[in-house]
């Protein structure tokens, strides 16, 4: 891939966004835009030899100015969150169109040679979801079409938006459906937060208080597998690099329950809680897991980093953050 390229990524004060910047910074990138809605003082990475645009990527103008110059664009700008928030606001999760249909346009008319788009495990049709002992989720059966309701459909969407900007005006695109990516440097608590951070979150706070409890959303049985977030960016560019149109899982196969969630984290913490369940919180599909078998035939690798280590790294992380807590830095 060209490095002396102008490379556009959107989201980049948020979580993968950000991660997505850095990565591209280490491997020696050397012109990057960075853009998100949010100012500049509240992204999780910031780099002063990166030009960092403050922008509402819904509207078309915004669009144009972050793809301006551009020769590759990663799209992962989107209003959206965990189960908690994606529940309760369907309407924003859908309006995140307008970000990949201005940005898919924006990125046409500047030439660019190739998009990514941010997809989600949550365009799999839900009764493939029920048990949570479930058959991994393969490519396929994101049809007949049925996702998550919300911010499934939104990705669906955007997914054929990519397809048919490849087929009709020769722009290549790139998708990858992330399983449930988790890691340093993002969203650990107001509701945005998916199920690793807010454990990870939930048991420091019981550390530091004293409760001696933590609340856990459902049962505690739904399953899930949980993607750290340097598998993902592994993943991300192997997709970007390669000649595969189709969208991939992006994912680890390594299935838990929410309670196995809750005992690895305890043991990092070295604490014992007792739980409370919340029987009538957001709590999704049963069971979701990822079928890595395209990914391994087409680029020959899959995700590799097991649960118990990127929660220890994540744990430290967040830990860090709730003990000692520190104003947005630009890293130099």
């Amino acid at each position: 891939m060209n490095k002396t390229g102008l490379v556009v990524v959107t989201g980049a004060g948020g979580f993968i966004g950000g991660h997505v910047i850095a990565e591209l910074r280490r491997q020696g990138y050397t012109r990057l835009r960075a853009v998100d809605i949010k100012p500049l003082d509240e992204w999780y990475q910031r780099f002063a030899d990166v030009e960092n645009l403050s922008l509402d990527l819904t509207g078309k103008a915004a669009c144009e100015r972050a793809c301006g110059g551009a020769s590759e664009v990663y799209n992962l700008a989107a209003d959206m969150g965990g189960m908690g928030f994606i529940e309760l606001n369907k309407a924003l999760c859908m309006l995140t169109v307008l970000i990949n249909t201005h940005m898919l346009m924006a990125a046409r008319q500047a030439g660019a040679h190739r998009y990514f788009f941010s997809s989600s495990a949550c365009v799999y049709a839900a009764e493939k979801q029920t048990a949570a002992e479930v058959t991994p989720l393969s490519e396929g059966d994101a049809y007949p079409a049925m996702p998550e309701d919300g911010y499934g459909w939104e990705k669906l969407f955007s997914e054929r938006m990519c397809r048919h900007f490849t087929e009709d005006f020769g722009l290549e695109t790139r998708v990858a459906r992330y399983h449930n990516v988790y890691g340093p440097y993002g969203t650990y608590d107001g509701g945005r937060e998916k199920a690793p951070a807010a454990v990870c979150r939930k048991v420091i706070q019981a550390q530091l208080s004293g409760s001696g409890e933590i609340e856990i959303w459902g049962d505690g049985e739904q399953t899930r597998s949980f993607t750290y977030i340097e598998d993902c960016l592994a993943g991300t560019q192997r997709l970007m690099q390669s000649g595969i149109r189709e969208p991939l899982n992006i994912g680890s196969d390594q299935l838990v329950t929410i309670n196995q969630l809750v005992d690895i984290v305890e043991r990092i913490a070295g604490v014992r809680l007792e739980r409370r369940y919340r029987l009538d919180a957001p709590k999704g599909v049963r069971g979701r897991n990822s079928d890595n078998t395209l990914i391994q035939e087409k680029l020959g690798w899959a995700p590799s980093i097991r649960l118990e280590e990127g929660m220890r790294r994540t744990y430290e992380w967040i830990h860090a953050e709730m003990t000692t807590p520190t104003s947005r830095a630009v890293f130099v």
